[in-house]
């Protein structure tokens, strides 16, 4: 009877996060207090539980990286690089795509896309309407382009560090398996970009010889807090990158990071934490609870039973049944508690199958559920902003002018990940 209640309450949680009918917020904590209520878990098993509880590792890894984009927001680094790009592109259309989309799925890599997006788009609106372009088509390579871009990284996509954080996985895990395959995705959308969006390529010389007059100079507010945070981004990453010889947890990484950059620059703790995005943080931590009930009640054990059973101890088979399954899913609902319900699933299936086939899991994980959330304008949380600023700035974009684009991106993307995964791993 606890696990039906269980199953119940995450059903329930699941259909109104999709629906975004009540903020998903509200929805995670009001399914973590059921939990708790229903004796379903309690609170030494939701906060201090590695199996089945919040995990800290995650919401203090995302704290700490917001901090450090918060303070590299006030410099005007962003609107700099995106300025650089217009005048570098000599304002030809398709050239000015490619390099914002370059820029945004490098700068998705690092930090979180959705805060990458939130930066980019207002340069973009700027962009474009001093070379009088359609900014649409430009916001949605984008957005496509951060969601890409982010699955090459640990901390590019939120799903990559819920997965890292259960299977063990390091940052240069992520680089090594993912990456060469996401610099070929790259290069693959950006010729799609050429063909999906021709129709916005109209070039006005009397406007390009505007933009060609802006100096990017001009956006950097701050130099000395610029290269401070240039600085700490740097040596945060490079400890991502040296983990298997420090041994400090991601999480750690990013808030001695974060506290270094307050404590060593003018930037006040209030500014630090003003852009901080708290209701994500508290999302997180209700969404790790619920599904912790799941597994306390052995529901999550029982599928991931009856998933090593139909696919017969078979890895080839099980990546591509996951690659697909992942993509269309997160097509659908937010691809963040679609990759916590599914992780520990994924774990004790390459528990059951070993060394051999394991990790080959964990990528088609990342891959589908990632790439899926560009398919449609709910697959991921980098498509809802997108469209939100895209409205408060009168450019509505509809959910199917959306989706009409990105489910032949989705499919694409995907189908190029069938004989990456099948040739390397399996």
């Amino acid at each position: 009877m606890t696990a039906a209640f269980a199953v119940a309450i995450f059903v329930v949680a699941y259909i109104l996060i999709a629906s975004e009918r009540i903020p998903r917020t509200a929805v995670a904590l009001g399914g973590a207090a059921l939990m708790m209520l229903l004796h379903i878990t309690d609170a030494r098993k939701a906060f201090f539980s590695e199996e089945t509880g919040v995990d800290w590792n995650v919401v203090f890894l995302l704290l700490g990286m917001m901090v450090i984009v918060s303070v590299l927001r006030q410099t005007g680094v962003f609107e700099y690089a995106a300025i650089w790009a217009a005048k570098r592109a000599r304002g030809r259309p398709y050239r000015l795509m490619v390099m914002l989309v370059a820029i945004t799925a490098l700068a998705s890599a690092l930090l979180d896309n959705v805060t990458t997006v939130l930066l980019i788009a207002p340069v973009t609106f700027l962009v474009c309407e001093r070379l009088n372009l359609k900014v649409v088509p430009f916001l949605i390579a984008e957005v496509m382009a951060s969601n890409i871009g982010g699955t090459a990284t640990l901390v590019g996509d939120p799903p990559n560090i819920i997965i890292a954080g259960r299977g063990g996985l390091t940052f240069n895990d992520f680089l090594v398996h993912l990456a060469p395959l996401i610099v070929l995705l790259m290069v693959v959308f950006c010729a799609l970009c050429r063909w999906l969006f021709r129709s916005a390529f109209d070039y006005d010389p009397r406007r390009v010889a505007e933009v060609m007059a802006l100096d990017e100079r001009a956006a950097i507010t701050d130099r000395r807090l610029l290269w401070q945070g240039l600085g700490v981004l740097g040596v945060v990453v490079a400890a991502f990158v040296l983990h298997p010889v420090l041994h400090y947890e991601p999480s750690v990484v990013a808030l001695l990071g974060a506290g270094l950059l307050v404590a060593a620059t003018k930037v006040t703790t209030e500014d630090a934490l003003r852009e901080v995005e708290w209701p994500t943080l508290v999302f997180f931590a209700g969404l790790f609870v619920m599904v912790g009930g799941l597994v306390e009640t052995g529901v999550i054990g029982g599928i991931s039973r009856a998933a090593a059973d139909a696919t017969e101890g078979r890895p080839g088979f099980a990546a591509m049944l996951l690659l697909g399954a992942s993509a269309g899913l997160s097509a659908i609902v937010d691809n963040i508690p679609y990759v916590a319900t599914m992780s520990p699933i994924v774990a004790d299936l390459v528990h059951q199958q070993g060394a051999g086939g394991g990790h080959v899991l964990w990528w088609a994980l990342a891959l589908g559920a990632d790439l899926g959330g560009n398919a449609t304008a709910v697959g991921a949380s980098a498509n809802v902003v997108v469209l939100g600023i895209a409205a408060r700035n009168g450019h509505p974009i509809s959910f199917w002018h959306f989706t009409k684009y990105g489910l032949v991106v989705t499919v694409v993307t995907v189908a190029l990940c069938v004989p990456y995964l099948w040739l390397r791993y399996l």
